[in-house]
This record gives structure tokens, sequence and C-alpha cells, in this order.
């Protein structure tokens, strides 16, 4: 048996060891001048200063060197419909407006696995190029469009937790299961996928307006079953969504008292926008562990309001926050792009993030949204080895403006609000490079 090849990568490591929200960010934050992570079978080996570790390389690994890059965990994106990847960009509609005119025909067409595979194909190619190597995936409500993600991610060792959508009421015939058909179909998927190689299962409820009381319970009766899974749906986006699960739900006390109620909050429950949660339910977030994704891009495009990132990680009751892409309503499959915009709507909530804390959401505070911060989002020994190399000087204008930094954390967040793909360089998974892009430094 061939034994698997190690890749040592020499340049300038940053990375998160703790939550620059809740700690000291000259202890949480990591700036490795001169560094080197070593990879065997698909983990970091060693970590840490090159002339450190320089004779634990072994005389036949060639040494790759990003002298003039940033090497940084790979990205993780905790909220992306891939099946939406088709109608990014499409024109002018609120959330509900949105779904009934773009959302639901654009699913429709993931019934058929080819074009699913294709979608899927694009898609996982698309993370890759914008440094993203773990994402919480939305699929459509057909199983075979579940068996084409997971079947490209696998391809490329990528680690991906996906999930059929579970959509029984208010939505196209075409797209509704039953409480049965939901739960036999995701069952075997969760027999299927779940940990194969690098898949994880999400159960997945589109959101508290499309399931019906039986199909949540139903949810929360599965994940009771398999509890090593993951949960993802949608709360409090819209203010007329929030106003709609009110009436819907008139006997629950608020929007996240409905999954509450369904036993769908806990650890490893994600919930995408929480724009319009109010302190309560951001206290219940806290005690029960259940995480939130900000996805600023979409929310501005949506004009679904401004998520409270201050208010959601404060230091009496933090909650879980990670970032996402939120693609389709959502503008970009770029992580700095993404952090750019998540800054702008701190700004206009008037409590402006940093950088460090900025680039914690997209890495470390991701992996601990999806409890899964022992395997990725840090460089630390026995970690999995996905990472992503920055080019600070990627465009002529960067370049320009990344001479005049006075300190990392200053062309960290030139990255995160002049940056896009073309600022990554390289994207590696598990250790093996999963994307190049050629340098650019005019």
């Amino acid at each position: 048996m061939t034994a698997e090849p190690i890749t040592a990568v020499r340049g300038p490591l940053i990375y998160c060891l703790d939550d620059p929200f809740l700690t000291d960010p000259a202890t949480a934050f990591v700036h490795e001048p001169d560094g080197l992570l070593i990879c065997r079978d698909g983990r970091f080996e060693a970590v840490g200063d090159y002339q450190a570790l320089r004779k634990t390389i072994p005389a036949d690994c060639v040494v790759e060197h990003y002298p003039d890059c940033l090497i940084a965990p790979g990205f993780v994106d905790t909220h992306v419909h891939y099946v939406q990847t088709g109608i990014i960009g499409a024109h002018g509609k609120g959330l509900l407006g949105w779904l009934d005119e773009y959302t639901f025909p654009a699913e429709q067409e993931l019934a058929d696995e080819g074009k699913a595979r294709a979608m899927a194909s694009v898609f996982c190619d698309e993370l890759l190029r914008n440094g993203t190597t773990t994402a919480l995936v939305f699929c459509a409500v057909y199983p075979q469009s579940v068996d084409a993600l997971f079947a490209e991610a696998q391809k490329r060792n990528m680690r991906i937790i996906a999930g059929k959508v579970l959509m029984d009421i208010n939505a196209p015939d075409a797209l509704r299961d039953t409480v049965q058909t939901g739960y036999d179909q995701s069952k075997a998927l969760i027999a299927k996928w779940h940990k194969q190689g690098r898949n994880l299962y999400a159960i997945t409820p589109r959101f508290a307006g499309t399931s019906s009381r039986e199909q949540l319970a139903m949810a929360g009766a599965l994940w009771r079953e398999h509890n090593d899974v993951f949960v993802q749906t949608h709360i409090a986006e819209n203010p007329d969504e929030v106003a709609w699960m009110q009436k819907l739900f008139p006997e629950r006390r608020d929007y996240l008292d409905i999954y509450d109620h369904a036993g769908l909050t806990g650890r490893r429950a994600v919930m995408a926008h929480g724009i319009h949660l109010d302190e309560d339910a951001l206290c219940r977030c806290h005690d029960s562990g259940t995480a939130l994704s900000h996805c600023p891009t979409s929310n501005l495009f949506l004009g679904s309001g401004l998520f409270r990132m201050r208010d959601a990680k404060d230091p009496r009751r933090p909650v879980h926050v990670g970032m996402g892409t939120d693609i389709g309503a959502g503008t970009s499959f770029s992580m700095l792009t993404t952090l750019g915009e998540g800054y702008k709507v701190s700004q206009l909530n008037g409590a402006p993030v940093s950088a460090i804390e900025a680039f914690f959401l997209a890495t470390l505070g991701g992996a601990r949204a999806l409890d899964l911060e022992d395997r990725i989002g840090t460089f630390r020994h026995g970690n999995e080895a996905d990472f992503v190399v920055l080019n600070p000087k990627a465009t002529p204008i960067l370049k320009f403006r990344a001479e005049r930094s006075r300190s990392i954390a200053e062309t960290l967040f030139v990255l995160m609000t002049m940056g896009d793909d073309r600022a990554v360089r390289a994207t590696y998974v598990a250790g093996k490079a999963m994307h190049a892009a050629s340098s650019v430094d005019s």
C-alpha cells in the first residue's frame, strides 16, 4: 500500500485559538510571520515556526513557499443553497416573493439528477475557488439532489454537511413531500451518506412556514433517533415572515419556540439569519447551544434587515455565530466579500466588528457554530488540513493598498473590504491543493 504523500507549506500563518469577541484579541489571534504546516494523511502533523520545524521535513518533501501571502484555515460557510446557484442576482423581491418567483421554480429543475450533478459540480468548484473548504448546505426536496452534492463533494474530499429539504405545506405541489416520505427519505439518506468520507448529514426543514406541525415534530423525532447529525433551517429573516409565523403558530411564544417545541434546537442546530430575534430568544439560543448564521449579502439584497452581531456575541450570554453566503439570495461565494458586507452591517448598527473578529467568524467561529472545532477552523496538530492561501497583492489596487498597511490586522481588513476570489491564491483540502490561481503581482 502506497504511503500518503506529505505536504509541507511555508509562509505567514494567521489563525485564531479562541473567540476575540470574548477574550483578548492579542491572545485569541496568532500571526506566525514565517510559519510551516506539515500535513500527513489529510491532517496537520506539525504547525509552527519554520526555523523551529524545518529539520522535521522529510528530505524528499518539496516545500511549497508563499512568502508574500497569508495562509489561513479554510473558510467555513454555515448557510448556503447549492440548488440556488443558478439564480444569483435575481432582481428585486423581498423574501417571500423571491421564494415564489425564483427559488421554487429553480429548485424544481433539480428533480433531474443530471442537472443536479452539474449544478453541484459548479457549486463545489466555486467554493474551492473562493477558499471555502467546509459548508452547511441546503439541497432540494428531492433525494437525488442530495446524492448529487455528496458525490461531487466526495470526489473533492470536501467536508460538506447537507440534507434534503423537508417541505409539506405552502409550496408548489412539485416541491412538497409528506411527513412519511420526508422521514423515510431523510432516514435513507442518513444511512447512505452520514460519515461516509467527510460527508455529514443535516435534517433540513426549510422553515416553519413550509412544514406542518406534524412534519416539524417528525424532524425532531428523527434527530433524536440520529443524534449525531445536524439540523439546519431559517429563522426571523424578514419582518413579514416573522408576522406570518405568528399567524401560523399562535400558540407558540415566538419563532424560536416553534422549533424548540419540535425538538429542533440545541448543539449542531444552525438557524440562518436570526435578524429579528429578541433578547429572550438570544438567551435561549445561548442556553441551548443553538447557532446562528449571519448572511449579510443576502440580508442586504432582499432588504431583510441588519443582524446585530454585538448583541448575539454579548459576553454575558454569547451565541455561537458563523458566516453564511446564502447563495442564491446571497450575491457572492467569496467569504472575503461576505465579511466586508458584514462589517458594513455592523457599522450601520453602530457597533463595527474588527478584522480579527470577522476573520474568527469565517474560520474558528464557523467551526464552533457547527460543533466541529475539534476538526477544522484553526491550525492545530491533528486537525484536518484544510487551508487557504490569500494573496494581499492579487490585484494592482490591492497591491498598492497592501504596501501601505501598518499591521496584520489592517492587511486583513483591506482583504475583507477589497478582496474577492482573485485574492485566493490556493485552496488545500485535506493537505492537497484543490485550487490554484496563477500569481498576479502587477
